[in-house]
């Protein structure tokens, strides 16, 4: 049998610290900031609905360390007190394995806390995963709203850049689920939620592919993320630099900030207090 170990807080405070320089580059970028939304309403703390919501977290947490898609209805019969329905979903990106979705939805649930406290609905996405949970039921409800874009500065009227951005697009709208595709230097990839029928995908994702299209022109890169889908293409050297669109790129900007100035004063108190107490 193997020893048991017990690193001290401190220890362990180190290794979270440093673990994600030794990660996948996949798995670095799959916790880029995307898009959140919280609703207005808020619930009181100590209700069924608080005892629901934490019950459905917790499932989604445990069921991401076993499948990258799955949804969940809690507090819905009819015995259940009133208003306590909560009905939720998250999705992993295609290419990561379980052991790297569970890590991307614990780090999103995390900040779920931080956005959208006490709220009755929140969706949120980062590059790798989302999660999004209501208080009324949408699961298998037709949702192609727009949630976010972002296109990169014009890559001007190249017609052998667009035709291969076109044929990328075109291979990615017959996507069933999560689909890469790539022609000479133009990449992307596209997504449609784990529960869709193979036409409501399709239809998800030409709705998609004709918003990234006008909305991003003859941009080098585009991102567009429907309520049920996401379309995604760039040019070689143009992904990791996208440039600020007007569809809430700068309040996705500010919350990533915050979040992240956030998670560095806590981790400062935690090591000023370990230090006292060693000290002490």
């Amino acid at each position: 049998m193997l020893p048991q170990i017990n690193p001290s807080p401190l220890t362990l405070l180190l290794i979270i610290i440093f673990l994600p320089y030794n990660i996948n580059v996949h798995f670095v970028q799959a916790h880029v900031f995307i898009y959140a939304a919280c609703s207005q309403e808020k619930y009181q703390a100590n209700t069924p609905y608080e005892t629901n919501l934490n019950s459905l977290l917790s499932s989604i947490i445990t069921s991401s360390s076993q499948t990258l898609y799955n949804n969940f209805a809690l507090g819905n019969d009819p015995a259940a007190p009133p208003d306590s329905a909560v009905f939720g979903l998250y999705q992993c990106r295609g290419d990561l394995n379980t052991r790297d979705c569970a890590t991307c939805i614990v780090n999103l649930i995390n900040e779920i806390a931080l956005l959208c406290p006490n709220t009755y609905g929140a969706s949120l996405q980062l590059d790798g995963c989302s999660v999004r949970y209501e208080h009324t039921d949408f699961l298998g409800k037709l949702d192609n709203s727009l949630k976010f874009k972002k296109c990169s500065s014009s890559g001007g009227n190249d017609v052998e850049f667009l035709r291969r951005r076109d044929h990328v697009l075109a291979d990615l709208q017959g996507a069933m689920g999560f689909r890469v595709s790539a022609t000479g230097p133009v990449e992307g990839y596209a997504q449609c939620l784990g529960d869709l029928s193979g036409p409501d995908c399709s239809a998800c994702l030409s709705d998609a592919v004709l918003k990234v299209k006008s909305l991003c022109g003859s941009a080098a890169s585009g991102d567009v993320f429907l309520g049920q889908c996401y379309v995604r293409y760039w040019e070689s050297g143009y992904y990791d630099s996208l440039s600020d669109s007007s569809n809430g790129d700068d309040v996705g900007k500010t919350v990533a900030v915050t979040v992240g100035v956030v998670a560095g004063i806590a981790v400062v108190i935690v090591i000023l207090s370990l230090c006292r107490k060693a000290l002490g």
